[in-house]
């Protein structure tokens, strides 16, 4: 566990589901709007390798939280953040789809070379019906939005635990995230006839 750049009042913790971050915290950096409380900080991921994040990125138990903006280019000092190639929509209680996440691993090494770790970021970001929307009804001085939504992402990098004695201090995955995170893997998966 790592120090969290913000004081939360005893008690409180930072736990957003995947619909705030896209909804309270990404569309309001992306309009320029501020947010309350303004807990996650902007960085530059690609220079860091996610054991360095403590300290620079918001963290709450053994995750962290910071603005991105978003690159082609994922390499870091040490390693990359490959794609597993799957992108889940994030859809708001309405039932409406604000966003995307995409899940990447973390490679120590060179690109096509390199070892695969425990490490895992979720980025999030908002999708174009979002952000036409929103551009649509911000005012003539912020003509620059909609270019803010293709811009900024959500990063949530954490490291998956590999052993199985269900420690609390775990990454919390849903059923979804597991098999998400296992798609990487299809070819050592045989399925029944």
């Amino acid at each position: 566990m790592g120090d969290s750049n913000v004081n939360l009042p005893p008690g409180f913790r930072f736990y957003p589901t995947d619909e705030e971050l896209v909804v309270h915290f990404l569309q309001r950096k992306a309009s320029l709007l501020p947010c309350h409380p303004d807990v996650i900080p902007d960085l530059n991921l690609y220079p860091y390798d996610p054991w360095h994040l403590d300290g620079k990125a918001m963290a709450e138990g053994n995750k962290w939280y910071f603005y991105s903006r978003r690159t082609h280019s994922r390499i870091t000092e040490n390693g990359y953040w490959k794609s597993l190639g799957v992108d889940e929509p994030i859809f708001s209680n309405d039932n409406n789809n604000v966003g995307m996440k995409k899940y990447y691993a973390f490679y120590i090494g060179e690109p096509s070379e390199g070892v695969k770790t425990n490490w895992v970021m979720q980025e999030f970001s908002l999708n174009s019906d979002s952000s036409s929307g929103s551009s649509r009804s911000s005012s003539k001085r912020r003509t620059r939005s909609k270019n803010d939504y293709s811009g900024w992402v959500i990063c949530r990098v954490y490291e998956r635990k590999c052993d199985n004695d269900n420690d609390d201090d775990g990454p919390e995955l849903s059923c979804l995230d597991e098999v998400f995170l296992s798609l990487d893997d299809l070819d050592e998966i045989s399925l029944p006839h």
